[in-house]
């Protein structure tokens, strides 16, 4: 983009054939990340002299384009890309649908003849709580309308499908080969493999939630599907009854990936199980990333365990690049076993001790202790979760190792830590102590924080009623406030938070 920019057609015309081949021209990106993560399309002067000047002399070679939905229409009326296969669209909304993907539209011809892959990533900003425009997803619409679709991609926080009790000819294909969907529940995974898409080779799904069925489905085997991936919250036995069983239909599967969050199971899940269970009925898997994360009774453990027994069972069956943490926890406990590099963009229930790893594509983070998060604990997060943006702390235990720091504002003990990506940061069940962490500026910097939770009463005494110096930096950035009431504020508040959009009682904690 960069190049085709700054040399087409400027003082020397000899290199415009060179800056015109399909090296330059196949993939176009008209989109920018900006400090916030926020996606935008280009800057108004660079995309004139694109539209006039540029994309109508190469739109021959134009393969696929990376496109903002707010500057999607000026692009595609800018030229006629006779050889347009890929659309990859950021800041989707439903009523995109209803305008662009009809029979009237302009690009009717492109949308339903040329396009073979599509990728539509739902506007992060989305109310999930509106009613949509397509109750049950646009995935129906989707492969109605585009007649030769072979790869789909729908994702982002209001994109969930909902299929219910659906005709065997909702969601039908004949020529769709790969399908990266969100569901709304696991009987809405089943429906998707129960024939209606035949060709399907890689599956890539995400479920909401589970929920008990009767709906019966075909169970045939899928020989076809050699790439699947899931990522799923189970509930006891749900992982042993719904999940393995679906894997097992899958006989030649070559690429696996879990990412399963088993709650309030009866046993753990280890090497043996794995092996016993998955391995051995999928005979021609050479790829198996997974993360699985169990909570189990302390009674369901029979004998003493450790992080270390738990990753043996994993070298006993040939998998050395696999890490286990085991948490005992009062009655309860937590283990997270997972391949490496760590595949998951978010880690809940992550105690004190922890494998010295960089986890690179974690931005969302639940820590959990029944003893106290030290500085230096909070030390080895910044160092080891280098990109975290959404951060929960759980800990009602007081810190053991801490100044008065109320009194003592300028005691420095230990060196500042620094999260530069944080925009999300939940303290509600968290002691006193950990706000004092979090909001006093000599101990932690917040360069992006937008969204606080926290109890009222807690931060009321750390920032003395708002008047605290050493902790008005860090609050000073944040957008929303989240308290478990609403509370009249003193004045001194809104000096305290000036860029404050909204403050209320509504309680989010960690809801993937």
């Amino acid at each position: 983009m960069d190049v085709l920019y700054s040399l087409l057609d400027v003082h020397i015309q000899q290199l415009n054939p060179i800056i015109q081949d399909k090296t330059f021209t196949n993939t176009l990106n008209f989109i920018l990340t900006t400090s916030t993560d926020d996606i935008v399309s280009i800057t108004t002067p660079i995309l004139d002299r694109f539209c006039i000047n540029i994309l109508p002399t190469i739109d021959h070679n134009i393969k696929s384009l990376i496109l903002e939905s707010k500057s999607m229409e000026r692009i595609l009326l800018a030229a006629d890309y006779p050889s347009l296969t890929k659309l990859k669209l950021f800041n989707f909304k439903d009523n995109i649908v209803s305008y662009y993907f009809t029979d009237e539209s302009s690009f009717r011809r492109i949308f339903r003849e040329q396009i073979t892959d599509l990728i539509l990533i739902y506007d992060k900003n989305n109310d999930i709580t509106v009613q949509r425009e397509y109750r049950n997803g646009i995935h129906e619409y989707i492969m109605k309308f585009f007649h030769n679709l072979k790869y789909l991609s729908i994702n982002g926080p209001s994109s969930h499908l909902i299929l219910d009790d659906s005709s065997p000819t909702t969601c039908f294909s004949s020529i769709l080969t790969k399908l990266c969907v969100y569901v709304y529940c696991f009987q809405d995974c089943l429906t998707l493999l129960d024939g209606r898409l035949k060709q399907l080779t890689t599956f890539i799904v995400e479920i909401d939630h589970s929920e008990p069925s009767s709906i019966a489905h075909n169970m045939n085997n899928l020989p076809n599907l050699t790439t699947f991936s899931i990522e799923y919250r189970c509930n006891t036995t749900e992982f042993d009854i719904q999940v393995l069983p679906l894997l097992r239909r899958m006989s030649n599967l070559e690429e696996l990936t879990l990412i399963i969050y088993n709650e309030n199971r009866t046993r753990l899940v280890d090497g043996t199980y794995i092996h016993n269970q998955i391995l051995l009925h999928l005979q021609r898997l050479y790829k198996f990333n997974f993360y699985i994360r169990t909570c189990t009774d302390l009674n369901n453990v029979t004998y003493s365990l450790s992080s270390d027994n738990i990753q043996q069972t994993f070298t006993n069956i040939g998998y050395r690049h696999v890490k286990c943490i085991l948490y005992n926890i009062t009655r309860m406990v937590i283990c997270h076993a997972f391949s490496l590099p760590f595949i998951s963009n978010h880690l809940e229930y992550l105690g004190n001790t922890f494998p010295s790893i960089v986890f690179t594509r974690v931005t969302k983070l639940l820590v959990f202790d029944i003893l106290p998060f030290e500085h230096e604990f909070f030390i080895r997060l910044a160092r080891f979760f280098p990109f975290l943006k959404d951060l929960s702390v759980m800990n009602l235990h007081p810190q053991l190792c801490k100044s008065d720091s109320v009194n003592y504002d300028h005691n420095q003990q230990y060196p500042v830590i620094e999260y530069p990506y944080l925009d999300s940061l939940h303290l509600e069940d968290s002691y006193i102590d950990y706000v004092e962490q979090f909001i006093n500026e000599t101990k932690i910097r917040l360069p992006r924080l937008k969204i606080l939770e926290v109890d009222y009463r807690k931060l009321n005494t750390i920032t003395k009623q708002f008047t605290r110096d050493v902790t008005r930096l860090n609050c000073a950035k944040v957008h929303r406030l989240i308290m478990e009431k609403q509370v009249v504020f003193p004045k001194t508040f809104y000096v305290y938070f000036p860029l404050l959009e909204s403050a209320s009682s509504y309680s989010y904690y960690f809801k993937k």
